[in-house]
């Protein structure tokens, strides 16, 4: 493969490895958001780490994309990088996709 864009669009096709993908999509954007944040005020894993008052492998965790850090944990280290943070709910992006799961209907 002559790089990774390339290597990604052909696994991609796998509709497994597809599916997968599409369902860490939110946490890799955070993990996106995170290091984005701390590459702009110029901070290494080790000095945000300091500021939060945790280690700098709870940091390099939290940018991974692996799982969802908590809230305090976002407010500590959205402080730490001089953000805050800001919570959304919006629809859905794409191809008119759908929640898997629908709220009740009420007996009116």
């Amino acid at each position: 493969m002559r790089s990774f864009e390339a290597f990604k669009r052909k696994m991609l096709k796998n509709p497994v490895v597809r599916a997968e993908y599409d369902r860490l999509e939110e946490e890799f954007a955070l993990a996106g958001e995170l290091i984005a944040a701390r590459s702009a005020a110029k901070l290494s894993q080790e000095e945000v780490a300091r500021r939060m008052g945790t280690s700098q492998s709870a940091v390099a965790r939290m940018e991974s994309g692996r799982s969802l850090p908590s809230t305090t944990s976002l407010v500590k280290y959205a402080r730490a990088v001089g953000r805050r943070v800001e919570i959304k709910l919006t629809k859905p992006a794409g191809r008119g996709a759908r929640s898997k799961s629908r709220p009740a209907r009420s007996a009116a």
